[in-house]
């Protein structure tokens, strides 16, 4: 008998701030699993009994004050919690779980990278690139069915940006970033669901800066939050969903859920 899993992915950009929107989310859609991403806060802070009050009582959580943070949290066991610093330095950017699937779920906060994309003038791009490429090596010894969620801070396609031309200065854009995150995907072969389920040139964006008055009217969006899975776990997708209403509800993140449903 086949079961379903459903996963969601969202920045939240302060879990404690924005508690009322996930809620809301989570009555809405009801994930079995919620990945989030930038939680803002240590874990002897982190709202456990508002995920526990909705049945989400499978917690893991890496958080610190203020900056970063990761948390998956869950309406099935979770095992075998690990983390990885992948920006080796001790920032909450990453949390994994095995679930009784089998399936590793692992959640990335990968880092913005500042605003000059150039590694001389600005640590913090230097920073990035070494976090992916920790990553890649990583990915290559990954070898169990893996789903790799979370905020990637990196829009790869010409169609995952507004535009295109203007961007390719920007960080999150620029070739060395795109090049970075190819060599990743390649590094294990994953399939990009987003992707998978709404082929390029369709327009798919997932974060809207906050310095737009009204995120729709002018939809200068970028798609830097991202699903992947490895081959195995993707040929058992049979949904994904970017829930873009979620950018107009009040104290919005700027990034919006990712969700995607599996047959096992």
């Amino acid at each position: 008998m086949s079961t379903t899993l459903k996963i969601a992915s969202w920045n939240i950009n302060s879990v404690r701030a924005r508690i009322g929107i996930v809620e809301q989310f989570l009555r809405s859609e009801s994930p079995d699993v919620l990945c989030l991403q930038e939680t803002k806060v240590v874990d002897a802070d982190f709202p456990a009994a508002a995920f526990q009050d909705l049945g989400y009582v499978h917690q893991m959580i890496r958080g610190q004050r203020m900056h970063h943070g990761v948390a998956i949290l869950s309406r099935i066991p979770l095992h075998e919690d690990r983390h990885h610093d992948w920006q080796a330095n001790g920032e909450a950017r990453h949390v994994g779980v095995r679930l009784d699937c089998g399936i590793r779920l692992e959640n990335v906060y990968i880092p913005a990278g500042g605003d000059i994309p150039d590694r001389a003038l600005n640590p913090k791009f230097g920073q990035k690139l070494d976090f992916i490429e920790r990553m890649t090596r990583w990915s290559e010894e990954c070898d169990c069915p893996t789903i790799l969620v979370g905020d990637f801070n990196v829009a790869p396609l010409e169609c995952d940006v507004w535009s295109h031309k203007q961007l390719l200065k920007v960080v999150s854009h620029t070739p060395i970033e795109v090049e970075a995150l190819t060599r990743l995907q390649s590094s294990n072969d994953w399939v990009d669901l987003g992707r998978h389920f709404h082929p390029a040139p369709k327009r798919l964006h997932t974060w809207w800066s906050y310095r737009s008055p009204d995120f729709s009217k002018n939809d200068r969006g970028r798609r830097l939050d991202h699903m992947w899975a490895t081959r195995d776990v993707a040929a058992q997708a049979t949904e994904h969903h970017v829930h873009e209403i979620c950018r107009s509800w009040l104290k919005p993140s700027d990034h919006v859920p990712l969700v995607t449903e599996f047959v096992l």
